[in-house]
């Protein structure tokens, strides 16, 4: 077990809460409210630009780590890893972490900043490749690690599937070291399938689709799904992960205090631990406060359930976190 540990959480989600019922008066969009809430679990979410406010995704990044850090009780200056895990990035260059490190410490400063895109999963091996880091350069004594989301602004107007369940928002810890048996990082397991790629995605504004006039007449930018998503791929993929995960590490899964898993489907998150064996009290859902976040979600739902007391220092934690690509992160730490 690596000696580092989550001293500190936090998120942010811009304005007041959004329900079904009034997105569809902003929007002027239809889409099936009952099955939304029964079976997905959203009844409201953030959109800053149909609150009128003019932030985006370094914003929600910023505001998150700020708060983490309030929480944590440590000055900012003392960081020496900014990571932040999104797949809707604030300028494709350069990167939303180096953005967030300026607006936080407020000019140079021996740290280190990058970003992860591995879609939803960004978050999860943000976190993983944080600890890793920390554990190998003692010369970092905090890193911060964000999940943020911002699949809103790249919504059409008319895209009413997307706009009931996309939404912005973003979670944060801050991570430091560990002089406890009682609290480290146990380890990860990744899975990728990138022949997936072409499934769902924002695809113009790269090297292969630059935004050009064409692009925008022929409606390719912003998110675009090409292909159906198999509507039991969560089901099927994160009991198999856990299990690989577990095994890897020589633990029980009636060892585990408490699962985060990616906030796209309240079903699918009942279907999974009710063939795990595992009864929902071990598990926080956050979909119905802010819908669906993206790589922002884990942290978010990680911040509620601290907040909550249904995670305790001592606890076996699992993330699991599974995006579009296809990449799945995971990781299981003791709180």
């Amino acid at each position: 077990m690596l000696p580092v540990k989550i001293i500190g959480t936090g998120l942010y989600a811009p304005g007041k809460r959004i329900s079904n019922s009034e997105l569809k008066k902003l929007t002027g969009l239809e889409f099936n409210s009952e099955k939304l809430e029964g079976k997905l679990g959203v009844f409201c979410r953030h959109i800053a630009h149909l609150r009128g406010i003019a932030e985006t995704t370094a914003d929600f990044a910023t505001n998150a780590a700020l708060n983490a850090i309030a929480n944590a009780g440590i000055s900012a200056e003392e960081i020496g890893l900014f990571i932040v895990g999104t797949d809707t990035p604030e300028y494709i260059s350069p990167a939303t972490s180096i953005i967030v490190q300026g607006r936080i410490q407020k000019g140079e400063n021996w740290a280190s900043t990058f970003d992860v895109n591995a879609s939803c999963a960004s978050f999860t091996i943000a976190f993983d490749t944080a600890v890793k880091t920390m554990a190998t350069d003692f010369s970092i004594k905090y890193a911060v690690a964000i999940g943020v989301y911002n699949m809103p602004a790249y919504l059409r107007k008319d895209d009413a599937f997307g706009y009931s369940i996309f939404a912005d928002g973003a979670g944060a810890v801050v991570i430091g070291r560990s002089d406890s048996e009682n609290s480290g990082y146990i380890g990860s397991q990744m899975l990728t399938d990138g022949t997936q790629f072409d499934f769902i995605g924002v695809y113009a504004g790269g090297t292969k689709m630059p935004v050009t006039t064409e692009v925008l007449e022929k409606n390719q930018q912003g998110l675009l799904s090409l292909q159906p998503m198999p509507g039991d791929r969560n089901v099927k993929l994160w009991p198999k992960v856990i299990e690989k995960l577990l095994d890897k590490y020589g633990l029980n899964i009636s060892e585990v205090n408490h699962f985060i898993f990616t906030q796209i489907n309240r079903s699918a998150i009942t279907d999974v631990m009710e063939i795990l064996g595992v009864p929902m009290s071990k598990t926080t859902t956050v979909m119905d406060k802010y819908g669906y976040t993206g790589s922002g979600c884990v942290p978010m739902a990680f911040h509620h359930a601290v907040a909550e007391g249904h995670i305790k220092r001592g606890d076996r934690v699992l993330f699991i976190a599974s995006g579009a690509g296809l990449a799945v992160g995971s990781n299981l730490f003791i709180y």
